[in-house]
């Protein structure tokens, strides 16, 4: 199927999708940009039909919408963005468990909550500190051992530092599973909750998913393409989350831009279980000087 038809037939699925017309795709506009604003729950977008008419549509439809951005060809995927070497850096002492991060995550990537690519673990480095919440998610290593387990090249290190799986030629042996010390990545048993997207496959989207093969964070380099962040940082609301490029020293949460020499040197940045060898390329910051007190989630606070 060539690509031009799939646009087309995905931007008819769209159309119908919010009943009282669609995008114009031809404006240029890209999808990503509507939803990027943090209080999006009640606003609406005017938007142009096909047939000339202006609709407001609710910005929950739009975002809903947005993982329909196809990424590269599978070819494509296995080279990495000229020039790039992608890192990220995570602020424990901002992180609340807002769970924010994840929700973008599965919706973008059409996963089921019992499968997310990001985990919030409860953290206590000895019996007398107060524990603090670890997002952790894939550490795209660069010197990672699932790379070197995989026996028909399913998963590959690129260039630009992203790990990526390619699920067309996963099997589904999960030996990547078993060799990965971080447990980061997660095998699908069934179907998304969305089902099978009407889309060409690519690894720089993780869509659509494939039952019986394995998936983990992707550093959404399809969105890297567009000169945007991954969903999960600007979907922080405490600004937890930085990336960037560590060939240009710099990083942002969307709202802050700073060098990543002098953030790691100031707060003392490091590796989790940098001692294996591994290469992550995520960084944590010290729970120090905490802007938020630890509390546990529960359903009146899971929104904050």
């Amino acid at each position: 199927m060539e690509n031009d038809n799939s646009n087309t037939d995905s931007r008819r699925w769209f159309l119908k999708t919010i009943s009282s017309g669609g995008i114009l795709a031809a404006t240029g506009l890209a999808l990503g940009t509507l939803s990027s604003c943090k209080e999006k729950s009640a606003k609406k977008t005017t938007l142009l039909t096909t047939d000339g008419k202006l609709v407001q549509v609710p910005n929950s439809e739009i975002e809903a919408m947005e993982h329909l951005h196809q990424g590269a060809s599978p070819k494509e995927a296995r080279e990495g963005i000229p020039g790039k070497k992608w890192v990220m850096v995570v602020d424990l002492s901002k992180c609340k468990n807002a769970r924010k991060c994840i929700n973008s995550c599965d919706k973008h990537h059409n996963l089921t909550p019992d499968r997310p690519y990001i985990k919030v673990l409860e953290m206590k480095d000895n019996e007398k500190s107060s524990p603090y919440w670890m997002p952790k998610k894939c550490f795209h290593c660069d010197n990672p051992p699932c790379v070197k387990v995989c026996p028909v090249g399913a998963t590959y290190k690129r260039t630009d530092g992203i790990v990526l799986i390619d699920n067309e030629r996963c099997i589904g042996c999960r030996f990547c599973m078993a060799a990965c010390p971080y447990s980061a990545r997660v095998f699908n048993w069934g179907e998304p909750p969305e089902g099978k997207l009407d889309l060409p496959y690519s690894p720089e989207t993780s869509l659509p998913s494939k039952v019986g093969t394995v998936a983990k964070c992707d550093f959404c380099p399809d969105m890297l393409r567009q000169n945007k962040l991954p969903h999960c940082v600007p979907a922080c609301p405490n600004g937890v989350i930085y990336f960037g490029d560590e060939i240009d020293d710099t990083v942002t949460n969307g709202e802050e831009t700073v060098r990543l020499s002098t953030l790691l040197k100031d707060k003392a940045g490091y590796r989790y279980l940098e001692e294996l060898g591994t290469k992550p390329r995520v960084y944590y910051l010290p729970p120090v000087d905490r802007l938020f007190p630890f509390e546990k989630v529960t359903e009146e606070n899971s929104e904050s």
